[in-house]
């Protein structure tokens, strides 16, 4: 079981509606590095998943504005689906995310899913085993641009004989965490080899399971990651218990950013 003497929280929330706004992203991160807070994470879609029609902002801009008003917190997209991304634009993106944070990304990956039509709108991979290829051997693409190596990878992601430079703040690599529906599996074992998961379950027995797949692999969660989504007076210290280490503190579509500013406000949970 992984174990924590201390939970980070961070403020997880959509860029949809009001909170689409890229200055009330670094209003919002801004008042969360005063008040304390560890982190800020935000969604990454480009259609809308829940009904009706929203405003919705590309995350690596509105990131980027949160960066520029802030000096401590970590932040970053969660998550981001790997396989309706173009790789070499993402490691563009993350190297000069990370290095205008001054080292302070955390990049969420994930397969993602055609809710709200996002990939099938565009023609990009609607296949779960495909986009999971994808995600695997993208990751793989991604962490060698980063490492500055020469990549020549052909197969579900194509890359040849590509250098990218220069390479991030933060080595040997930006931290990685992967988003999965699963407690248990390949999923969770793809994230054991990286930096962090993001499970969309959030009971202790799930997160218990989680840990218990992630030790398997690793022989020990000694620095790795588990985040939960959370709301003020849920029983994080349970959770804590069975081995999150960081408590996302969720917002939803339709909240605006004075929601956002009063909860930052309340302080950190104890």
């Amino acid at each position: 079981m992984c174990t924590l003497t201390r939970m980070r929280h961070a403020i997880f929330m959509p860029l949809f509606g009001a909170l689409a706004d890229p200055h009330a992203v670094a209003d919002i991160a801004r008042s969360a590095e005063e008040s304390g807070w560890d982190g800020l994470f935000v969604w990454d879609h480009v259609l809308s998943i829940v009904p009706g029609e929203w405003e919705i902002a590309e995350p690596w801009i509105a990131l980027a504005a949160a960066a520029l008003a802030t000096d401590r917190i970590r932040l970053g997209p969660m998550v981001t689906p790997l396989p309706r991304r173009d790789v070499i634009t993402l490691a563009r993106e993350t190297v000069t995310f990370d290095r205008l944070s001054r080292g302070r990304l955390i990049l969420g990956l994930g397969s993602g899913d055609d809710t709200g039509r996002e990939f099938s709108a565009f023609g990009d991979i609607r296949d779960a085993r495909q986009r999971a290829q994808a995600l695997d051997e993208g990751t793989r693409v991604l962490t060698a641009l980063w490492a500055g190596d020469t990549v020549n990878h052909c197969g579900a992601i194509v890359a040849d004989n590509v250098r990218a430079i220069p390479g991030p703040v933060q080595q040997p690599r930006i931290p990685i965490w992967f988003g999965t529906g699963r407690t248990t599996g390949r999923p969770v074992e793809r994230a054991a080899r990286y930096d962090g998961v993001f499970p969309l379950a959030n009971d202790p027995a799930s997160i218990a399971r989680v840990a218990e797949t992630v030790a398997a692999v690793r022989g020990s969660c000694e620095g790795f990651d588990i985040a939960v989504m959370a709301r003020r007076g849920g029983d994080l210290d349970t959770l804590r218990d069975a081995g999150a280490t960081w408590a996302m503190h969720d917002f939803r579509p339709g909240h605006r950013p004075e929601h956002v500013l009063r909860s930052i406000a309340r302080g950190v949970p104890a």
